[in-house]
């Protein structure tokens, strides 16, 4: 079975360099917007993330839910284009917020879109060569493309989001210059390779345009990894408010645990007593109190006259300002 198509039967058309354009102001705004966000894919796209990863939710669902919707549209139902575009827009934004905040979906759409990107490239390129006679071998080569570098990614992210990023942006730019000089002649050829169309002929400005892709694609390359993305990595997340909250009280629990057990452990040792401060002349000679306790005994007085006994002269020592009672068989004690 013969799938490929004889060249002499593609049909010629002649080059005009004065083509005939018509520009819309709602295509022409949308066509600027979206070459300004092409520029900051293609040399900031590492740089921006976070930016980049809603950018391509965004993008992915809008695109996916419009395509659905138009086709309803087509099959005789009651939604008009505009309804069609709020209800994709509604729909890609809440896409772009899950790939901005879920870190390996937003990777997993980067290299997805990587993915479709060089296999619609290859589709070009093979039909200098061949023309598949059934769709799908182009969606087979379009799907297996996608979960090759989607899953590329996620293992090499920094690597193939600048990759992805730059191939993406330069596309986006080669799209708008398209749009300006020949209304999306290019866009209409490449969508019929992938649906595998018959094939047409372009002229050669529609191949410089075309050139313009790769070599935006290149240059992106070169000035991420060269310029804008040298020093960044996504991997270090900013902390938020909620999470320094978190962060903090965490702190203070472990301090607070930290306290209570050594207060713990110090709870099990006693403390020794303060000892008590003395002064000069508070300690007396051990024999003098013996002598009292032998005449107590040996005499039998009372303790009231061996009171009235001690109390006999009084010797006061001013240098050191104690006073010790002195008898005939007292001995005094100087500290």
């Amino acid at each position: 079975m013969d799938v490929s198509q004889p060249k002499e039967d593609v049909p010629s058309i002649q080059c005009d360099l004065e083509i005939q354009r018509s520009y819309d102001i709602i295509p022409s705004i949308i066509c600027a917007m979206c070459c300004f966000f092409g520029v900051v894919y293609c040399f900031f796209g590492y740089r921006c993330f976070k930016a980049i990863m809603f950018l391509s939710g965004l993008l992915f669902g809008s695109v996916i839910i419009f395509l659905l919707c138009y086709k309803e549209r087509i099959l005789e139902t009651q939604l008009s284009v505009e309804v069609s575009a709020g209800i994709a827009l509604g729909i890609g934004i809440l896409c772009g917020l899950v790939t901005m905040l879920v870190r390996s979906v937003g990777l997993f759409m980067t290299g997805l879109l990587l993915g479709l990107l060089l296999a619609t490239a290859t589709l070009v390129t093979m039909e200098q060569f061949y023309h598949p006679s059934t769709v799908w071998v182009p969606i087979g080569l379009l799907m297996g493309m996608a979960m090759l570098f989607a899953v590329l990614t996620l293992q090499w992210q920094k690597f193939f989001t600048i990759i992805s990023t730059a191939v993406f942006g330069g596309a986006t730019m080669a799209v708008c210059v398209d749009y300006f000089i020949e209304l999306l002649v290019l866009v209409k050829y490449i969508y019929g390779r992938i649906s595998a169309a018959d094939p047409q002929q372009l002229c050669w400005y529609s191949w410089v345009i075309m050139g313009v892709w790769p070599t935006l694609s290149i240059l992106g390359i070169v000035v991420q990894w060269k310029l804008t993305a040298e020093g960044f990595s996504h991997a270090e997340v900013i902390l938020s408010r909620r999470q320094k909250r978190l962060q903090l009280m965490r702190i203070r629990q472990k301090e607070a645990k930290r306290r209570h057990s050594v207060q713990q452990q110090e709870g099990t040792y006693r403390r020794k007593p303060t000892p008590v401060k003395r002064y000069t002349g508070d300690v007396l000679a051990p024999s003098y109190l013996q002598s009292l306790r032998d005449r107590q005994m040996g005499t039998g007085t009372s303790v009231s006259s061996l009171s009235t006994n001690i109390h006999t002269i009084v010797d006061l020592d001013y240098d050191t300002g104690s006073t010790v009672p002195l008898t005939a068989t007292t001995p005094v004690v100087r500290i």
